[in-house]
């Protein structure tokens, strides 16, 4: 495999170069302009948006924020992480998980957490086996504005 570096998509230009990427996981964007909307926007939460890259390609991503709640005190939240179908099955994923562990080090944070669906069986496998434990269930409503 080539060299994987990690950089932090801020410009927009480096978010847009996410997009195919992101659109994996995220197939309801639109568009790169609205995907770029959308990151810089939840700039200002702290999110980041890691990207794992060979020849300045991204073929994979990690989006996460610090957060706090009275469930974990402070955390990092895992909002995406997504390897291209072209890289999977390279241990690209789980670098993109030992990186944000790293953040939460350069934190002083204890707990990584991050949510998957629940019938996305190979991403959970692939949680387990990284180390993760299903802690609960997320339920949701959509509610009308």
């Amino acid at each position: 495999m080539h060299k994987i570096d990690f950089h932090h998509a801020e410009a927009p230009s480096e978010i847009a170069a996410c997009f195919a990427v992101m659109r994996e996981l995220r197939p309801h964007l639109q568009n790169e302009a609205e995907f770029v909307e959308r990151v810089q926007r939840q700039f200002a939460d702290g999110y980041r948006l890691l990207s794992a890259r060979v020849n300045d390609r991204a073929i994979g991503l990690a989006g996460y924020r610090p957060q706090e709640n009275l469930i974990h005190g402070r955390f990092i939240y895992v909002d995406d992480l997504v390897v291209a179908a072209t890289a999977r099955r390279g241990g690209v994923g789980a670098l993109l998980l030992n990186a944000v562990a790293q953040e939460c080090r350069k934190l002083a944070i204890a707990t990584l957490v991050l949510d998957t669906a629940i019938d996305n069986s190979l991403g959970q496998r692939f949680y387990f086996r990284y180390g993760m434990l299903a802690r609960g269930l997320r339920f949701s409503i959509p509610v009308q504005p």
